[in-house]
């Protein structure tokens, strides 16, 4: 039975909700101004954009989802809709959004939001059937909206906007090794893959320590480049040591799920105080 509950499942909220206060970020972050129509638009534009790559994602991954516990009871794989609605729905929001982002916004805008919504779902999705490399691929549609935030007031791509790409690029590695160690066994089920099946546990959490490094590293940049002051620099230097000492710790622990578990809080921990201290030191 169709219901509305179902049909607002399939873009994510949560997920899209989260990335909009990345964007958000990328905006007050950004040198100039919007008016409030035009910060509307880019946020729905947006939104929409990261919901219909979401929710082409349900669509194509719609069997593999249900042999994982954690997304069988989505509403595609327990079969509460069927999967022609994911597909009208998710082609509808990036037919309407990318177009509207363009033309309201600016093309550069709407270039960065076509590029996300098209890695995503056209190189991303199918490429995790076949390699791990995909989780670096799936990293770049995730750093991007922030990026967009920045074009949106500027216009263009600058070296402060790019770091907060890098940002959010470095911290998606080790987040998502972190989940992909402790729900091994789910993955290779759906058969996908990723790095503890194909490469060893030891190369996943060596990706983990390596990217953790450069986040750290990266973050410090917003220092210099005038996006953040001391407050910033304090909190960022205490979370990313923080972060890359739980991944480090990984090497000597007999629990990698355990662990695993811990490098996943330690990243949500990390990236919710470090905006938070980036907003703070901002007002």
């Amino acid at each position: 039975m169709l219901t509305v509950r179902d049909l607002v499942a399939l873009p994510k909220p949560r997920i899209t909700m989260m990335v909009l206060v990345t964007a958000a970020g990328g905006m007050w972050l950004a040198p100039g101004s919007l008016d409030l129509r035009s910060v509307a638009v880019m946020l729905l534009t947006t939104g929409m954009v990261v919901g219909a790559a979401n929710t082409l994602n349900c669509y194509l991954e719609r069997d593999s989802d249900r042999l994982m516990a954690r997304t069988a009871n989505r509403p595609l794989p327990d079969q509460r809709l069927q999967p022609s609605w994911a597909l009208v729905l998710g082609i509808a929001m990036g037919l309407f959004a990318v177009p509207t982002l363009t033309l309201a916004v600016n093309p550069m805008t709407g270039l960065l939001g076509a590029i996300a919504l098209v890695s995503y779902v056209a190189i991303y999705t199918p490429m995790k059937q076949h390699t791990p490399a995909a989780l670096f691929v799936g990293a770049l549609p995730g750093a991007l909206p922030p990026l967009m935030g920045w074009t949106a007031v500027t216009g263009s791509i600058a070296a402060p906007g790019l770091v907060l790409f890098g940002v959010l690029f470095f911290w998606q590695i080790p987040h998502f090794i972190a989940i992909s160690v402790f729900r091994q066994d789910e993955y290779e089920r759906a058969g996908l893959k990723v790095l503890p099946s194909v490469r060893g546990i030891r190369t996943a959490k060596v990706q983990a320590t390596l990217y953790a490094g450069a986040l750290w590293a990266v973050s410090l940049l917003l220092v210099p480049y005038g996006l953040a002051g001391t407050l910033y620099l304090v909190a960022a230097l205490g979370l990313g040591g923080y972060f890359f000492w739980t991944a480090v710790r990984g090497f000597w622990v007999e629990d990698d799920d355990a662990w695993a578990k811990k490098m996943f809080v330690a990243s949500l921990i990390y990236l919710t105080a470090l905006f938070a201290a980036l907003i703070l030191d901002a007002l």
